[in-house]
């Protein structure tokens, strides 16, 4: 085994492009200068010698600005398994921060254009047991070690930096806090405090509550999307209907479609597919292509498996996850769909049938299996390290979130020493996208007191 970080020793190192250590590539667009960044960092940091990966980080600086002495600002997507946003133009949370700040928006490893994690790069990997292997490095922790080592090299050893982190952001943004407080300057959160939990069936079953909740709101703005939504769900269960891709749309796989319904514009996007599902085709009545191609498009997790595979693996430390929202659904019969009975939509859960009805997950199935199983979990959180925070920090918390429970929420923030809090019932988890500028502000104004 080599000893120079730089090469590619095994596994999927050798998708590796020749190039240094660090490369940078700047170019603009009007408002933005965008440096792009190419890091190689270990896949297991605890083993700098082995296998070696690419992590990509685009800086966002205001053009005429690059130059300054300005602090950092780093962001953290959602999901898992999320790249950063791609800037178009400067508008909204960017746009405050490059007034201020340098930004950093970092594709977490096996993203956007870090090295890829999908099912074609893992096939290259001999087998289920190492692709298990390979997936227990993408957690919040290993994101985390990824962003201390780009801070070392990019800024320095002694230079801070301050974090926004959205949803799963947020969850990164806490292990950060437990791991490498001494790095920080400041911690902004929106729609992100984790649970500080173990495993993940107490978070799963408040998170089915809140999707009943959800689906009771959006029946009642659209009252006749209920006989629309069951004849839909009827009619699959009668057919064999395929999908753009060729796979079959069953009645659970429709039903999936409520991940939307967390964000302030989820039902209209629902509601707007579901109007135009039926067409009179050569056979009579059926499924629109047009239907069922926003169906597929709606639907994500074939082009980001990670988010299927790891979905549960975030709340586990120390135990395994099982299949907590496949078991969890049992205390839950609403969600199992009958003919004579209404009915709903689930949401953001992730069930093992996925890897059989999902083309691009079949192959991804056994190391699934693997993954649910597995207890081994490092620990994500330190809780003395948060009650003795000092880093500042403020997080907005939306009352009615449905992918992050506001209680569980609360309860973390008081834990993290300092950390002030914003609950409001005026935005849905996509705050930050639909209102971004105005979000960031706020926060900021918090941090410092200003309001």
């Amino acid at each position: 085994m080599s000893d120079d970080p730089y090469t590619p020793v095994m596994g999927l190192s050798h998708l590796l492009k020749a190039i240094d250590p660090m490369t940078t590539t700047t170019y603009t667009i009007p408002g933005l200068a965008l440096t792009d960044h190419t890091f190689i960092i270990p896949l297991d940091h605890a083993r700098p010698g082995g296998e070696q990966i690419q992590v990509f980080a685009r800086a966002v600086q205001a053009v005429g600005k690059r130059n300054e002495d300005r602090p950092w600002l780093v962001f953290f997507q959602g999901g898992p398994g999320s790249p950063s946003p791609r800037p178009l133009v400067s508008s909204g949370w960017i746009k405050r921060a490059i007034e201020e700040y340098h930004v950093l928006l970092l594709d977490p490893r096996g993203t956007g254009r870090s090295t890829p994690l999908t099912f074609q790069t893992l096939a290259r990997l001999p087998g289920a047991q190492a692709q298990a292997a390979y997936l227990k490095h993408f957690r919040a922790d290993a994101i985390v070690q990824d962003a201390e080592w780009i801070r070392r090299n990019l800024l320095g050893e002694e230079r801070r930096w301050t974090l926004l982190g959205q949803s799963y952001g947020g969850f990164c943004i806490t292990t950060y806090l437990s791991h490498a407080p001494h790095a920080l300057d400041a911690v902004l959160i929106t729609g992100g405090l984790p649970p500080l939990v173990d495993e993940p069936d107490a978070v799963y079953r408040a998170t089915y509550r809140h999707v009943l909740a959800k689906n009771q709101l959006y029946f009642e703005r659209y009252p006749d999307d209920a006989a629309q939504a069951h004849a839909i769900a009827s009619h699959l269960a009668e057919h064999d209907v395929r999908l753009p891709t060729g796979d079959r749309l069953t009645p659970r796989r429709f039903q999936q479609l409520g991940l939307a319904f967390g964000a302030s514009d989820g039902f209209e996007h629902i509601h707007y597919l579901l109007e135009g599902a039926f067409v009179d085709g050569v056979h009579g009545r059926e499924l629109s292509y047009t239907f069922l191609r926003g169906v597929e498009n709606a639907q994500h997790y074939d082009t980001n498996p990670l988010f299927a595979i790891l979905h549960e693996a975030i709340y586990c430390q120390g135990k395994a996850a099982r299949w907590s929202a496949e078991r969890v659904r049992s205390e839950f019969p609403a969600f199992t769909f009958v003919p004579d009975s209404p009915l709903h939509f689930t949401g953001e859960m992730i069930y093992p049938w996925m890897f059989e009805e999902y083309a691009a997950l079949r192959p991804l199935q056994e190391a699934a299996e693997i993954l649910a199983a597995y207890d081994g979990w490092p620990a994500l959180y330190d809780t003395a390290i948060l009650r003795a925070n000092t880093v500042p920090g403020a997080a907005t918390i939306y009352y009615n979130d449905m992918y992050v429970d506001r209680i569980f929420a609360e309860q973390t923030a008081a834990t993290i020493c300092g950390m002030k809090t914003w609950i409001t019932n005026e935005y849905e988890h996509n705050a930050l996208r639909a209102d971004g500028e105005r979000i960031l502000d706020r926060l900021l104004q918090i941090i410092r007191g200003e309001v």
